[in-house]
């Protein structure tokens, strides 16, 4: 299965309890898939690290460096989000987006 596609509308990963989904552009998909693969081997190049021993400075350089990739992926998806998503429930009449992207930003700015 892609990592984006959805197995049923039900499935918690693609969609809320309205029933939305994303909809990315395969490009868009293929990148972010892209650079969620890469976050995934620089995770199990943390994990093996931490069982080498290696020195606590140089881990946390590498989970540093983690974050930053993830945030990269989250600012991707975000900027869709606004341009499409948002947009279009705020053309619907749905003001009631913005507190929930809001929420969304507060999210993504905690550390």
């Amino acid at each position: 299965m892609d990592n984006l596609e959805c197995l049923t509308s039900e499935d918690p990963y693609c969609a809320n309890e309205s029933g939305r989904k994303s909809h990315h552009s395969e490009k868009t998909k293929k990148n972010l898939v892209t650079r969620l693969n890469r976050v995934e081997g620089q995770i199990r190049g943390i994990k093996g690290l931490i069982e080498r021993d290696v020195y606590c400075d140089d881990v946390i350089t590498q989970i540093a460096a983690t974050q930053a990739a993830l945030n990269s992926v989250a600012k991707i998806l975000l900027e869709g989000h606004m341009k499409s998503c948002v947009l279009e429930r705020i053309q619907e009449g749905d003001a009631d987006v913005v507190d929930e992207l809001l929420v969304t930003i507060q999210k993504l700015m905690k550390k």
